[in-house]
């Protein structure tokens, strides 16, 4: 499922001819990736800006991290952290979506102008999550989770990661359809890191097709990960810090907008935006290649034909 049709759209969202790019503002002291850089409302807002600026399509605010071993805050902290920049945010006409667990912070950032909830949980974490967005309208993200990551990676064992995580997203959205959420207002996420170590990741990421066949908008949040620090890495050296790992995140990018993925959700946006419009470039090409008639090898056995006959044509690869 690499075409447009197999990616799928998001009743309530705009509507993106390719694969869509989630910004991240995390609006926390202890974001595993950029903890504290934009820990007030203003500088927060600002980031938000620059991510639509460098390509992001929506952009994801969160004001609870979510890293192994991470302490909860309360709700009353939550709210104060999220509510004014997805107020801020959505003012300048950003699509903005709210990375919560719980459902007073997703209400109140509903209100104040998000269009997207992103829970971690899939609606476990807090059961009044699901009653509420399904009051809203709003679409709903629904990850894969097996619980809270304090004390590390809890319930990380698998016998087949794929068919299980397959499984219990797709018992994940019955519920959700069940609490009132309508169906073309769900994403899934495998949950990337959450459980599950770097082989675990891998295979899922090659197995994006078997996620994509449970019929709903797929999300791959592969950021600045531990598995791509590890891949980096090898098996003799310590993984790069989080901010050395944007190269291999578009990479992933690319293969997700290759395989088929409704957004993928990054840090540093420039890249990831150039990787997912050069996959939707190539989705293209083949198309063109494929359609009755065409012959995709004629512009190189005739090159002025394909750069044209007048010299300033013909300059482009010089720059």
């Amino acid at each position: 499922m690499s075409n447009e049709s197999g990616r799928g759209r998001v009743a309530g969202l705009p509507q993106w001819d390719r694969c869509a790019v989630m910004g991240v503002v995390n609006v926390t002291p202890d974001s595993f990736s950029d903890g504290g850089r934009f820990f007030d409302t203003t500088a927060a807002v600002k980031h938000g800006l620059e991510l639509v600026a460098e390509g992001a399509d929506l952009v994801d605010v969160g004001g609870e991290s979510t890293r192994p071993g991470a302490t909860r805050v309360d709700a009353a902290e939550e709210l104060r952290r999220v509510v004014p920049v997805v107020r801020g945010l959505a003012s300048e006409g950003v699509t903005v979506s709210v990375d919560t667990m719980r459902a007073s912070v997703a209400e109140q950032a509903l209100a104040a102008g998000a269009a997207l909830v992103n829970d971690v949980s899939g609606g476990l974490a807090d059961p009044a999550m699901i009653p509420v967005v399904a009051s809203s309208g709003a679409p709903f993200v629904v990850m894969h989770w097996r619980g809270f990551l304090e004390g590390g990676n809890v319930r990380g064992v698998y016998d087949d990661v794929v068919a299980e995580v397959v499984d219990e997203l797709r018992a994940r959205v019955d519920t959700v359809l069940a609490g009132g959420i309508a169906p073309d207002r769900i994403v899934v996420d495998p949950g990337l890191g959450f459980s599950k170590d770097a082989e675990h990741d891998l295979v899922l990421l090659a197995h994006l097709d078997r996620l994509l066949g449970l019929g709903r908008p797929l999300l791959v949040a592969a950021s600045r990960k531990r598995f791509l620090g590890r891949v980096l890495a090898g098996p003799e050296s310590a993984p790069p810090p989080a901010r050395e790992r944007d190269a291999a995140t578009a990479a992933v990018s690319a293969l997700a907008a290759q395989a088929g993925a409704w957004a993928v959700r990054v840090h540093e946006v420039r890249a990831t935006a150039d990787a997912v419009r050069v996959a939707r470039a190539v989705e293209e090409a083949r198309a063109a290649g494929s359609a009755p008639g065409s012959d995709t090898t004629r512009g190189a056995r005739d090159p002025e034909r394909a750069h044209g006959s007048h010299g300033s044509h013909g300059s482009e690869g010089a720059r």
